[in-house]
C-alpha cells in the first residue's frame, strides 16, 4: 500500500494512492492515522486536487552517513566500520513540490539521493529478526547538505539540519523489500546519481538494530539509510528529483532564501 499526507480545503488527512498511471492516481481517505489499525473510507480524491505533504513529521529523522564505500571514496572519506549516525532535525522536513531553500551561510549546497525508512510503532534495542515488524515502510529522501560548512565546522548540524534540508515523498511505500532497489537522482532532467541499496555497507536490519541499541524510535520517526556515488552541486532554479524503484519520484525546487 502506498500511504500518502495530503492536505485538501485546509484539512490534512492520510490516503491510500490508488492507481497506476499518474493523471489517474486518486486517494482513499483512511479512518485515523497508519501507525494503528485503521480503515479506508471509500470517501476517494483525485490525487490532482491535492497537496502532497511530507508522509509523516517525524520526532526525529536519523540519518546514516558513509553508508556506499564509493561515496565515501568520492569526498575522501574512510569507509567506517560501523553504522555512522548524525540527526536531522524534524524542522528541515519538507515534502514533495516544496522548495528547497539555499541558506545564506552556504556556497556549496549538494544533493544526497536516499532510501528512507519509516517507522511504525515504538520501539527499542530491535533484535534483528524483528526489524521488518517495526518498520511502517519506505519513502524517498534528499540529504541536502551544505558541503563548505560540513568541511568547515567538522560536525554536521548546520550543514545538514538547515530548515528545508530533509525533503521526504511523495508517499509511503509498505509493501517493498528494501535489498536491492534503483536508487537514482536527475538534476533538471541529467542523471547524477545511480546506485542501488545492495550496495550498502550497513543494511537495513543492521541501521536499526544500531540505532535502537541506544534509543527509543517513535511511530513516524525516519532512518536515512545513506547515500550512493554521485553527490554534486545544487544551484538555485535547478529542479531536484530522487526516483526509487517501487516507491515513486520526490521533486524539488531550489530558490534562494528569504
Amino acid at each position: 500500500m502506498r500511504i500518502a499526507r495530503f492536505s485538501i480545503d485546509g484539512n490534512v488527512a492520510f490516503g491510500a494512492v490508488e492507481g497506476d498511471q499518474p493523471d489517474e492516481l486518486v486517494l482513499d481517505i483512511i479512518k485515523g492515522i497508519p501507525f494503528a489499525d485503521f480503515e479506508l473510507s471509500g470517501t476517494k480524491v483525485p490525487l490532482s486536487k491535492v497537496r502532497l505533504l511530507p508522509p509523516v513529521l517525524p520526532n526525529k529523522v536519523v540519518a546514516f552517513g558513509r553508508n556506499y564505500a564509493e561515496h565515501a571514496r568520492e569526498l575522501g572519506n574512510e569507509v567506517p566500520d560501523t553504522p555512522f549516525a548524525f540527526f536531522k532535525p524534524s524542522t528541515s522536513v519538507v515534502g514533495p513540490g516544496d522548495e528547497i531553500r539555499y541558506p545564506s551561510f552556504s556556497e556549496e549546497l549538494h544533493h544526497e539521493a536516499e532510501l528512507a525508512v519509516v517507522i511504525g510503532r515504538m520501539c527499542r534495542e530491535v533484535p534483528r529478526e524483528r526489524v521488518r515488524d517495526v518498520i511502517l515502510g519506505y519513502t524517498c529522501a534528499n540529504d541536502v547538505t551544505a558541503r563548505d560548512v560540513q568541511r568547515r565546522e567538522k560536525q554536521w548540524a548546520r550543514a545538514k539540519g538547515f530548515d528545508t534540508a530533509c525533503p521526504l515523498g511523495p508517499w509511503v511505500e509498505t509493501d517493498l523489500d528494501p535489498f536491492d532497489l534503483t536508487i537514482q537522482l536527475t538534476v533538471n532532467g541529467e542523471q547524477r546519481q545511480l546506485g542501488r541499496t545492495s550496495e550498502m555497507i550497513h543494511s537495513v536490519e543492521d541501521l536499526i538494530v544500531n540505532i535502537s541499541e541506544a534509543m527509543t524510535l517513535l511511530p513516524g520517526d525516519v532512518i536515512l539509510t545513506g547515500t550512493p556515488a554521485g553527490v554534486g552541486p545544487l544551484h538555485v532554479g535547478d529542479e531536484v528529483a530522487v526516483t526509487i524503484e517501487g516507491i515513486g519520484t520526490l521533486t524539488n525546487k531550489v530558490v534562494k532564501r528569504g
